[in-house]
């Protein structure tokens, strides 16, 4: 009865010790996993069937190393989920759109740049056909033209200018001596101005590189412009040849030291006066 007493005392403290450490476990259980023993308990039970506690201890490592990879639970995945789904639709619509818009304006640029390769050549043709005729004049014969070059789209080409002065070989404007140059120079640019003319054109010391014959064919395609068109030449000068072609002189004059003055003079007047006089 005695010893019946003690193995009955220690089976009650063996007894307590495992319903602690079964507290215990059960507590590192809900810590752990988020769950009641029993569940785990439960889902555990298709691997004691007939397998090895090492087998089982192995996949269940493996299975908890996969639910920790797994990482915390969103709660409110959801929630985004419906937020990033709203988002995605708005940016389709809106990829929908600029894809719309950047074909119709790449449909824009070509319809401009056919629009204007044809207006470019026309009016190239225009400006060639006005530059050959006055090199001509101004040079008393010899030939000159335009061409576009480094490209075959108008729109990206660059302008070469071709002269030959009578009595010498085509060559570009840059090999020609600074008055042809300037004569070649003057024929193009009253070229593109009968092309599209302006009511007022102002030419600055233009005149100052030619000799007293070039002064004399520019002082008459002046002429000549100013009889084909309506514009009025306003002719920065100090060449008295070409002063003396003017119909108005507009001058600055010192006639006391310091004191500037503003003198015209109607070249056309003063003529009829001498012959009244």
């Amino acid at each position: 009865l005695s010893r019946a007493r003690e193995e009955t005392a220690r089976a009650g403290a063996r007894l307590e010790a495992a319903r602690e450490k079964r507290a215990e476990t059960a507590t590192r259980i809900r810590d752990a996993r988020d769950t009641e023993p029993a569940a785990l308990a439960d889902a555990l039970k298709p691997l004691r069937k007939g397998e090895p506690r090492e087998e089982i201890e192995r996949r269940l490592g493996q299975t908890v190393a996969s639910h920790d990879r797994l990482g915390a639970v969103n709660l409110r995945a959801e929630e985004e989920l419906a937020e990033i789904e709203a988002s995605h639709g708005a940016l389709s619509a809106e990829r929908e759109d600029l894809t719309a818009a950047i074909a119709r304006l790449r449909a824009a640029v070509r319809s401009l740049n056919q629009e204007g390769r044809s207006r470019l050549l026309a009016a190239f043709t225009a400006v060639d056909g006005h530059f050959r005729t006055l090199f001509e004049t101004l040079f008393d014969g010899g030939e000159a033209r335009l061409e576009l070059v480094e490209s075959d789209d108008p729109l990206e080409a660059g302008l070469e200018v071709i002269a030959r002065p009578p009595g010498k070989k085509p060559q570009t404007l840059s090999l020609l001596s600074g008055g042809e140059q300037a004569l070649t120079a003057l024929a193009l640019v009253f070229g593109v101005f009968l092309t599209n003319p302006a009511p007022v054109c102002v030419l600055d010391e233009v005149d100052a590189p030619l000799d007293d014959a070039n002064v004399e064919r520019f002082c008459a395609l002046l002429d000549e412009m100013r009889r084909v068109t309506r514009t009025r030449f306003l002719t920065v000068t100090h060449n008295p040849i070409t002063m003396a072609r003017m119909d108005r002189l507009l001058g600055v004059t010192m006639a006391e030291r310091g004191v500037s003055q503003l003198v015209a003079v109607d070249l056309q007047a003063a003529e009829r006066l001498l012959e009244a006089t």
